[in-house]
């Protein structure tokens, strides 16, 4: 069987997970992987296609990660395979800044075309999501001859030293690292669930504070960006309250600052639309991608308004891998299918399923005093909930981790997040067919009941 090849969308369980040459093969990473980087579920990969992954030992598991938000279009999606094979036999790399090649100006005129808003834009290519929203700052600082970067509580942005600086999250992302880049300032974002004044209250009072910790702490003319996720991703699938991000836009606009939304997660179809700050219209000058951007391959991108992308000098923006030629082709081949199947159309559906059975799954254990839910939350194939100790506010990270546990013995991977540890985040491909979905939905339940 070819890679290409659809595999099976079942789940199939033929040994325990993980099974036993996944575990020899755990065996080994552990003997020659550094232990810093670590493993959610060590269960080995043999092939991946649609909803499914098939591990070393013939088991089949259901896929809620996508790689976290990586695989929209799926594993292997035809188009990708086709035109990365394609571009593969044809040269690997000659580096775009020596001699350029037309996938990488083919990939950032369709950025140019989907990403928010109709002004004149360009658009650079690199290699990570955290790569991105590092020439991100270095272009806002070109262009406004500023050096101060505002970020907010709850935000994840990466892990090379500046962004490390720029994630709120100090375990396991930052402990041990310092020190961090200067400069980097955090200030409150408006998550209704834990806003202590409630939820109707948290759009303009988050606003006003963050606003009023700029202006007194900072400075709005020092400033050179406000970068925000518009749905914060680690942090635990916050989606900030709405009138929040135009609140901040327009702060921003008023006093010549870069407005950077990070997509890095919500980007290409994950939210239902293509990218996350179109639900309320939000235009940013500068916009980070990555993960979704080339079904699998490594690939990142920031584009944004001309005048400003254009401001660092010839040679500042670069890098050896940067827009690689087969990254590049997977891209356009991602890009092909998102247009082709409407996943956004895909996206929404997985949504009204996740949403109407998690919220289902909510009010059954209300007034259970072992496991709660506190919120369901999400847009579109990006949907959480949060688990917070019966009768109260408290996060509950045992119980979530239990949860993920339980489902993953199942055969379903999930993953978790949130600042406090106690969230279950929910990411299936797009292309996941439906009852796969409602499987993976039963299997969660099953959970819950025996935690």
């Amino acid at each position: 069987m070819s890679a290409a090849t659809p595999l099976p969308q079942e789940r199939r369980l033929v040994t325990a997970i993980p099974g036993p040459k996944s575990l020899e093969l755990q065996a080994r990473k552990l003997g020659a992987v550094a232990a810093g980087v670590g493993t959610t579920l060590p269960v080995y990969v043999s092939r991946a296609n649609g909803g499914v992954l098939e591990d070393v030992d013939g088991n089949s598991l259901i896929d809620f990660g996508s790689g976290i938000a990586v695989t929209n279009v799926g594993n292997s999606a035809e188009a990708v395979v086709a035109r990365a094979s394609e571009q593969l036999a044809a040269f690997t790399h000659t580096c775009f800044m020596v001699t350029p090649y037309e996938g990488y100006v083919a990939v950032a005129e369709q950025l140019n075309e989907l990403t928010p808003g109709d002004h004149e834009k360009r658009t650079a290519l690199f290699n990570s999501g955290a790569e991105a929203v590092e020439n991100a700052v270095k272009i806002a600082r070109a262009y406004t001859k500023r050096t101060a970067v505002v970020v907010f509580d709850h935000g994840y942005h990466g892990r090379t030293n500046l962004t490390m600086g720029l994630t709120a999250k100090n375990m396991p992302y930052k402990q041990g690292f310092g020190p961090f880049a200067p400069e980097i300032y955090r200030v409150p974002v408006a998550y209704p669930y834990r806003w202590l004044t409630g939820a109707e209250n948290c759009a303009a009072e988050a606003a006003a504070q963050a606003i009023d910790i700029i202006n007194k702490q900072i400075g709005a003319e020092n400033v050179a960006a406000i970068i925000i996720e518009p749905i914060q991703g680690e942090g635990g699938f916050i989606e900030p309250a709405k009138g929040f991000l135009p609140a901040i836009v327009e702060y921003a606009k008023a006093n010549g600052i870069v407005f950077v939304a990070d997509e890095i997660q919500t980007g290409f179809c994950r939210t239902g639309q293509w990218f996350a700050c179109d639900d309320e219209g939000v235009v940013p000058d500068l916009i980070t991608t990555a993960k979704g951007i080339a079904g699998g391959l490594p690939l990142a991108a920031v584009t944004g308004r001309a005048e400003i992308m254009d401001a660092a000098h010839a040679g500042g923006l670069g890098g050896t891998y940067g827009g690689n030629p087969v990254a590049c082709a997977a891209a356009l081949g991602a890009i092909e299918t998102m247009k082709e199947q409407d996943l956004n159309g895909k996206a929404q559906r997985i949504g009204e399923v996740m949403l109407g059975r998690l919220r289902a799954l909510q009010e059954k254990y209300a007034h259970s005093d072992r496991v709660s839910i506190g919120e369901v939350r999400g847009r579109g194939a990006m949907i959480a909930v949060e688990l917070v100790k019966p009768g109260g506010k408290e996060p509950d990270a045992e119980a979530t981790a239990a949860i993920a546990k339980a489902c993953h013995a199942e055969g379903l991977v999930v993953l978790t997040a949130g600042t406090y540890g106690n969230v279950l985040r929910f990411l299936p491909p797009l292309v996941m067919p439906e009852h796969l979905l409602n499987e993976g939905l039963d299997i969660l339940e099953g959970a819950f009941a025996a935690v």
